[in-house]
């Protein structure tokens, strides 16, 4: 018998036998052996001392001798798993089981046990099993798949066997309800360690017990429950796993609720011991992502104040690790400041930022503007036309020639012209008359920027003469001259009250000077022909800036071949489509203009 092993494992190496066999195994040759005279009926018993010698001279077999294999002979695996387990006391058997562990033998770990819990101790009493042995035997349980009622019937044993289960007993039914996705049958069982824990406090529950529980219910889609047990988990002083807070982070994303993300950071943030918790930086990359889109400013805040724990823990690392946020993330956050009045997000991006850049480069435009649209729209002009002199600072003097529309009244800067006429005049009035005491100031602050801001807030309250004098002031009280923006907004407020006329002689004094006219000044000029109703000047306009190099958009096209239909100039309106085919311009149709236009309105309602 010692050979079958031996035989079995090499069996496909063997020679095939030419012959069929009933049996499985090769062929074993056996040699006749000489018939055993039969046994007397009443044998004398054996020599005392040869059995004593006998017993002597075999071999003390050891825990560490035996040979455990359960790939054949499942019969000699029990008999020697039946000697083991009546060899070994239970500090032994704890060894064992933990050596059997830890090379992930958790089926011997298993069988040694059951066989272990029916022996007899040295006294000839039972085997008395601790709490540690039913927790090696509940891992072992849980890892070879048995169900959760199974490990909770196991659990129920040990109350039986007089051993108290404590927390990490429960643990380990807790990862087999994870593992089965069983979240009721957790959550009752989180209810009993509660329970028993007021009498015996080591069956509470631990921050391993909440975290499987929190990640099983947010697998469940089951917020509410999670966002319960979590607070347990803060209320009972434990730290909420950065696993946990991912899993949370996810299943709020997906179900659409950020509040309820919101509330579980404010909370983390309330104890101690999870103020420093900052999850990875892609997640909060992630987070801030989502949260710009839904425009949840607080959450927004949440994940720049995690990517500025990254940049002070990458400072503080040796060697150190230079974190940055990117600064487009940084004036979309800015941007959703200006949409939500969060001044907080406001401050905080702004700070952000600096500490990314580090004081080797300057914010870049858009930066800026993205803090002064948030300014403008939180109403505090006073930061707005601080942030204002910053930028002009760092990019450069806004009289110089400005063809890319950095320090345009009428594009960039047009959240602080409209913050500057909200409130009409009064505001306009309370602007300028600061604008005049910088001037004065020691070092003085002159910004033609700001004047068109205020001359394009006058335009758009319809107040000509306060938009004419600030032009005027420009020159003789601020010492400064017009650029082209200040002239388009002039040209604005005569556009806007149909003086057709004077919108035409400032273009024509803007030419006489030698300042270049943009885009915005040809649609300005066109806009006010066409308010008189003449689109044939409108159309030398165009022809005035197409010889100037510059090509018209589609819009102005549009916007006069409106005006021929109405006026039913038909030859201006082939001119139009000329100037479409020219520049490869594709019109369209009007056809729900027209129709509203052709509508006759009847006012007999007899």
């Amino acid at each position: 018998m010692g050979l079958a092993p031996f035989l079995a494992k090499s069996r496909p190496f063997t020679r095939r036998p030419t012959f069929k066999s009933i049996s499985t195994f090769a062929h074993l040759r056996r040699q006749s052996q000489p018939l055993e005279p039969p046994p007397l009926q009443n044998p004398l018993p054996a020599n005392p001392k040869s059995l004593s010698s006998t017993l002597s001279d075999s071999p003390v077999i050891t825990a560490a001798q035996v040979h455990i294999s359960y790939g054949f002979l499942p019969g000699k695996f029990d008999e020697q798993m039946k000697s083991l387990a009546k060899m070994l006391a239970a500090k032994s058997l704890i060894d064992q089981l933990s050596d059997w562990m830890t090379e992930h033998r958790w089926a011997e770990v298993k069988q040694l046990f059951e066989f272990w819990i029916r022996s007899l101790d040295n006294s000839g009493k039972p085997n008395k099993p601790d709490v540690n042995l039913y927790n090696h035997y509940l891992r072992a349980s849980m890892l070879l798949g048995t169900p959760p009622g199974e490990l909770l019937n196991i659990v129920a044993q040990m109350d039986d066997c007089g051993v108290l289960p404590n927390t990490a007993s429960f643990n380990l039914v807790l990862k087999a309800m994870q593992l089965a996705g069983e979240s009721r049958a957790a959550e009752r069982l989180i209810g009993r360690m509660l329970q028993i824990g007021k009498e015996h406090g080591n069956c509470l529950p631990d921050d391993e017990s909440y975290d499987l529980i929190v990640n099983l219910l947010l697998s469940a889609n089951q917020i509410e429950s999670a966002v319960k047990n979590i607070d347990m988990m803060l209320k009972s002083g434990y730290m909420l796993s950065v696993t946990a807070f991912i899993g949370c982070v996810q299943t709020c994303v997906n179900n659409g609720r950020l509040d309820t993300l919101v509330s579980i950071i404010e909370k983390c943030k309330k104890t101690d011991l999870n103020k420093s918790l900052h999850p990875p930086w892609r997640v909060c990359n992630f987070i801030a992502d989502v949260a710009m889109q839904s425009d949840s400013s607080d959450l927004t805040y949440y994940a720049l104040e995690f990517m500025a724990k990254w940049i002070a823990r990458g400072e503080k690392a040796s060697p150190a690790v230079l974190l940055s946020v990117d600064e487009g993330l940084v004036v979309s956050a800015l941007g959703t400041a200006g949409r939500t009045y969060n001044s907080r997000l406001l401050d905080g991006s702004w700070a952000v930022l600096k500490r990314s850049l580090r004081q080797k480069k300057v914010p870049r435009p858009e930066s800026y503007i993205a803090k002064i649209y948030a300014h403008a729209n939180s109403g505090n002009l006073q930061m707005a036309f601080s942030t204002l002199q910053d930028f002009e600072g760092d990019h450069g003097n806004s009289s110089e020639d400005d063809g890319e529309g950095l320090f345009s009244p009428f594009y960039s800067l047009n959240p602080l012209v409209v913050a500057c006429s909200k409130k009409g005049f009064t505001t306009l009035d309370t602007v300028y008359h600061q604008l005049e005491n910088l001037s004065r100031a020691d070092p003085p602050y002159k910004s033609i920027a700001a004047l068109n801001c205020i001359i394009l807030g006058c335009a758009n309250i319809w107040d000509l003469d306060r938009a004419y004098q600030t032009f005027n002031d420009i020159n003789t009280t601020f010492g400064l001259t017009p650029n082209i923006h200040s002239y388009n907004a002039l040209i604005c407020a005569f556009g806007k009250l149909s003086k057709r006329d004077e919108a035409v002689k400032v273009f024509e004094h803007c030419i006489g000077l030698g300042v270049k006219p943009n885009m915005t000044t040809y649609s300005l000029l066109i806009d006010a022909h066409l308010t008189t109703r003449d689109p044939k000047a409108a159309l030398a306009v165009i022809d005035h800036m197409i010889g100037a190099g510059c090509e018209p958009s589609k819009e102005m096209l549009k916007k006069v071949r409106r005006r021929c239909v109405r006026e039913m100039d038909y030859e201006s309106d082939e001119k139009v489509e000329s100037l479409a085919r020219q520049f490869k311009i594709r019109m369209g149709t009007e056809v729900r203009r027209d129709l509203l236009f052709n509508l006759h309105y009847i006012t007999d309602y007899s």
